[in-house]
């Protein structure tokens, strides 16, 4: 059965991988999207050569509540993937990270709760609800951090603790989101994603770490390490994520008002210069020179999800490895140097 899908950020990283994702399997797709993020037009553009009579674009704000009211009124699905996504931008300017993330938030599951329809609606959380964790035990070792007591990483337990604008934005939105299955049973699941990588990333410095050190290496870019490079994190190919996305809606009678952590798992751990370096250099051929800065607030040393309960739920597991996807991220950025002047 064809469902009607509102894929909010739509022309964003994560977004247009799902769009195209869904438009090639025939599902009726419309993108909210502002268009502002870099790359945003060139993704609507890649759509439109797969298929530009496939999807509708509604360039619009989802600060505009109005706009949205209208978007939603005959969806059975809203993937919410817009917001501001970067933790210095959001230390630099918090009223507008609150304003799109969390009053954004809000906007969307206001307009599904007037709908009719009750559509499903998947929320794009984030790791950093989580803060700083600062109290839990790091081993260092010479290339990374690992957790002392934590071997499958973090569970969804784990207490929430906002550390920046950026987590208390979307830890807002994560807990209305919540929140509205509990109190109006809108059929609701909060994703708490963590490192997302994938082809059609524009990263930049602050957001897209994995692109960015890429597509930096490949336009001659300066790399500025903020820290000891040891920090650890769970990657996930982008696929991988998309894959979670479906399963979700596919079983949201069972799953709604539940809350995932999402990401690549004790698997997948790599830590964001010391080891990315060696995959970096095997692929370029190249000895990579980087600048050092101090650490950015509320950055954590390690965070990898525990995604058992997404694995006994959902069904769900990884498929690409880390090397592999790596690959294929700097495959596609290679082929397209033009895309990133």
């Amino acid at each position: 059965m064809t469902r009607n899908y509102l894929i909010t950020g739509g022309a964003g990283f994560i977004g247009s991988n799902y769009v195209a994702r869904l438009i090639k399997r025939g599902e009726s797709v419309t993108i909210f999207d502002n268009l502002s993020r870099p790359g945003s037009q060139l993704n609507i553009d890649w759509l439109n050569r797969i298929n530009k009579n496939a999807f509708k674009l509604i360039k619009a704000d989802i600060r505009e509540r109005k706009a949205l009211e209208l978007a939603v009124k005959n969806m059975d699905v809203i993937v919410h993937l817009a917001g501001q996504v970067a933790v210095t931008t959001s230390v630099l300017n918090p009223q507008d990270d609150f304003e799109i993330n969390a009053a954004g938030t809000f906007n969307v599951l206001e307009a599904a709760r007037c709908s009719k329809k009750k559509p499903v609606v998947l929320y794009s959380s984030t790791n950093k609800v989580y803060g700083g964790m600062d109290e839990i035990q790091v081993v260092e070792n010479e290339t990374n951090y690992r957790y002392q007591d934590f071997p499958y990483g973090i569970s969804e337990k784990f207490p929430l603790d906002f550390h920046s604008p950026y987590g208390c934005s979307k830890g807002s939105g994560d807990q209305y989101v919540r929140d509205y299955f509990r109190i109006y049973d809108l059929p609701t699941v909060v994703l708490r994603q963590s490192c997302i990588y994938g082809p059609r990333q524009f990263g930049v410095e602050d957001q897209g770490w994995l692109a960015w050190f890429i597509i930096a290496v490949l336009t001659g870019k300066p790399i500025s390490i903020y820290g000891n490079g040891k920090q650890v994190r769970d990657v996930l190919y982008v696929d991988d994520l998309l894959d979670a996305y479906d399963l979700c809606i596919d079983k949201v009678h069972d799953v709604a008002g539940e809350v995932y952590n999402i990401g690549g798992g004790p698997g997948q751990m790599l830590s964001i210069w010391k080891e990315f370096s060696s995959f970096l250099e095997e692929m370029t051929g190249e000895r990579i020179p980087v600048n050092w800065g101090e650490w950015r607030p509320g950055d954590q040393k390690i965070y990898v999800s525990d995604i058992r309960k997404a694995q006994k739920d959902l069904g769900w597991n990884t498929k690409v490895s880390v090397k592999d996807g790596l690959q294929y991220l700097f495959d596609w950025a290679s082929k397209n140097v033009d895309l990133f002047s």
